[in-house]
């Protein structure tokens, strides 16, 4: 699949086909992320940030699980 660099404004932009959008389920307004892989880079919509700070937060929300549940009553 092939996607075009183009100037937009005073910014240069990524042109998605459709096909694209459609796989990544994003529309306009929407972020997508570039990962550097051994290849170049892939855009995804996925977060891989926001992945490792959910880990995290499932790793203290197991350890605090009785402490959760009273605050949670």
């Amino acid at each position: 699949m092939r996607a075009t660099v183009t100037q937009i404004g005073n910014s240069t932009g990524l042109i998605l086909p459709k096909e694209a959008v459609a796989r990544l389920k994003v529309k306009k307004g929407d972020s997508v992320y570039l990962t550097e892989t051994p290849d170049g880079y892939a855009v995804t919509s996925y977060d891989p940030e926001f992945e490792a700070q959910m880990e995290s937060a499932r790793k203290g929300m197991g350890r605090y699980r009785n402490a959760l549940k009273e605050l949670a009553k």
